[in-house]
């Protein structure tokens, strides 16, 4: 299912905010493994996640599991155009609560582990890059492996993919890998304080 623009975004209001944390608590409490989080990502990790994006790259940018919209928000906040977005959300009440905050971004109702199948035909070139807000550490190492491998082949060969983690060691295990990776200083700002991983294929010549 994909939902395409529509309402203009309204200002983002104390009561909005309060609203969309209420919504974020009542996911979390029906599926804690899906969310990962009782909160949405703070400003901080947001900012740090987005700012891994190159607003003046080209071809789509994708955000799998962007919930509410903190990152998605600090996406267009760092310069991406809204109309670049792809947001790949599982939950129905997120992707109506996404079209209305982000009337111009494309918003496809899916599952992330499935991605390549997921975005069949719905991406109009390479990604720039692919956010993920997924709680990767739930899923079996191979379903991770297999995840981001799936993005590879969605990805321009030179994109990066975001991933942010409370672990203190890669949410991806990095044994016999076929990318490399980077790791930011840790956010202590945020809560839990948590670390952006940015991974990209390893190009061979």
């Amino acid at each position: 299912m994909v939902h395409k623009g529509g309402a203009r975004r309204d200002n983002c209001k104390p009561s909005r905010r309060f609203g969309e944390a209420a919504q974020f608590f009542r996911s979390w409490t029906e599926k804690p493994l899906q969310m990962g989080s009782i909160t949405p990502s703070s400003p901080f990790l947001s900012k740090a996640m987005a700012n891994c994006v190159d607003p003046a790259s080209e071809g789509p940018v994708v955000e799998i599991g962007p919930g509410t919209g903190p990152i998605t928000q600090a996406l267009v906040e760092r310069g991406v155009a809204e109309d670049r977005l792809v947001l790949v959300e599982y939950s129905p009440q997120f992707c109506d609560l996404l079209s209305r905050r982000f009337p111009r971004a494309t918003v496809v109702q899916g599952d992330a582990y499935a991605l390549a199948r997921t975005l069949d035909g719905r991406l109009p070139g390479k990604a720039a890059a692919v956010v993920c807000g997924l709680p990767l550490l739930t899923k079996p190492e191979r379903q991770r492996l297999d995840l981001l491998s799936q993005a590879f082949t969605l990805m321009q060969p030179d994109a990066a993919f975001i991933q942010f983690t409370y672990s203190l060691t890669s949410p991806i295990p990095t044994k016999n890998a076929f990318f490399t990776w980077q790791a930011s200083p840790r956010i202590w700002r945020n809560v839990p304080p948590a670390r952006v991983w940015t991974y990209r294929q390893l190009l061979r010549n």
